[in-house]
């Protein structure tokens, strides 16, 4: 599935742009500079509507993609950054990136999806990642691992500490879509920060780069869960399980958004887990979680012409076709709201509440943040009800964070991502008390 498509699942959503309507425009985007790029001029330029194409010729394409071309080099990948509404038209903001430089591009479209004008954008100043205080370089080492399914190699990190032995390990299982091992969103990498300052007091860990980077071909039919992040996280576990140094009866799973909705099913299938964390992990139906999405955009669009409004509602329909618990006369690749049905099913006939119940002697943390507009605090409220009579499930939730674990002013939008701030120290600590009071 492209990378478009799984952005949206990832739970990056824009404030004004509604499910199929981002995955469709961000799809066009880059089918038009992938036109581009091979030089099919003519083509690309039937993706402008027909008063745009008299002055957008096929010539002047080849004009302008020469021009660019000749200064920064060759074209090598697009980033879909955001979308936006503004009246009765839709904005993408996407990067080109080149050889020599990387220039930003606003695509503007018409409700038909069409094409009616392209121009440069100014990008906002890079910001660098910041190693977050907690991490101690000095305390910790990190070693090359390789995470390795039937025809799969995907590698990773080990970071452990440098003095000691005999260590708890922690497996990070990543959220939606594709993502590297360090969980990078802009210049924020939750997982790098949490696992320099788990090893910083005397934790190890493990994060690996997802399937869907490494093997997204694989993910253009037919998949589920299954593949996407089950397989290689039992075969994370199973490294954990061989790794030396490391306390055998001390390997916990850190699943963040997705990862922690599936934290209790990975659970069930390896009893010798001695603990699972759940970080912003829904605790209702995807299709859910999206609609709430959807209805907090909406919330934020400020639109007066009842365009918002309209759009809202025909993307909630769309949402309530992805509800499907069986496949009937669908195909199991048959793609519902940008992914496959067959995907759609296994997650509708899973139910996270009722399996992290069954958990007995395994330890459930479950973590929070109000702040997060991507997995909200209703869900946090599910897990409280559902585990807090567990003697072994404790329940915290930190009003200042968001889906990043970090710490914020506001609820605010998905630009918050482009900031650089850690995870948040607070957090970080609880973890390792958390883990150490075993």
């Amino acid at each position: 599935m492209k990378k478009a498509l799984l952005l949206f699942f990832a739970m990056l959503l824009t404030t004004a742009g509604f499910a199929q309507g981002v995955i469709a425009l961000f799809s066009r985007s880059e089918e038009f500079f992938s036109l581009m790029n091979e030089q099919k001029f003519k083509e690309a330029q039937a993706y402008f509507d027909t008063v745009a194409q008299k002055q957008t010729t096929p010539e002047k394409l080849g004009e302008i993609w020469g021009s660019l071309t000749s200064n920064l080099g060759k074209f090598t990948s697009l980033d879909l950054v955001q979308s936006s509404v503004q009246g009765d038209y839709y904005y993408v903001a996407a990067d080109g990136n080149f050889e020599k430089a990387t220039q930003g591009f606003t695509l503007i479209f018409n409700k038909g999806q069409k094409l009616v004008g392209l121009r440069p954008r100014e990008r906002a100043v890079e910001s660098e990642y910041q190693i977050p205080s907690y991490a101690d370089t000095t305390l910790f080492k990190q070693i090359e691992v390789h995470v390795k399914t039937p025809g799969h190699d995907l590698v990773g990190l080990l970071t452990i500490p440098k003095n000691g032995s005999n260590f708890p390990l922690v497996v990070f299982v990543h959220g939606s879509g594709p993502s590297d091992m360090d969980e990078t969103v802009g210049p924020n990498k939750p997982f790098k920060d949490i696992a320099g300052g788990l090893a910083s007091k005397g934790i190890a860990s493990i994060r690996y780069v997802k399937r869907t980077v490494l093997y997204a071909n694989e993910f253009t039919t037919s998949f589920t869960v299954k593949e996407e992040v089950m397989d290689d996280a039992l075969a994370a576990i199973a490294l954990a399980r061989t790794t030396p140094n490391i306390d055998k009866g001390q390997i916990y799973v850190f699943g963040h958004s997705i990862g922690g909705m599936l934290a209790p099913r990975l659970a069930l299938l390896a009893p010798d887990l001695n603990g699972i964390i759940l970080a912003a992990a829904p605790a209702r139906k995807l299709a859910d979680i999206i609609a709430d999405q959807n209805k907090y955009g909406a919330s934020l669009a400020k639109d007066t012409t009842g365009l918002v409004a309209k759009q809202l509602t025909e993307a909630l329909k769309k949402v309530d076709a992805a509800r499907i618990t069986s496949l009937g006369t669908m195909k199991a690749d048959s793609v519902v709201l940008g992914l496959p049905a067959a995907y759609w099913v296994d997650l509708n006939n899973y139910n996270q509440v009722e399996d992290a119940k069954k958990l007995g002697k395994q330890r459930i943390l479950v973590i929070q943040g109000g702040l997060d507009f991507q997995v909200s605090e209703q869900d946090f409220n599910i897990w409280n009800t559902a585990l807090s009579t567990k003697k072994n499930a404790s329940m915290k939730l930190y009003p200042d964070l968001n889906h990043l674990l970090s710490p914020q002013n506001e609820k605010g939008t998905m630009s918050q991502y482009q900031v650089p701030i850690n995870v948040s120290a607070v957090l970080v600590n609880d973890l390792v008390t958390w883990i150490n009071s075993n």
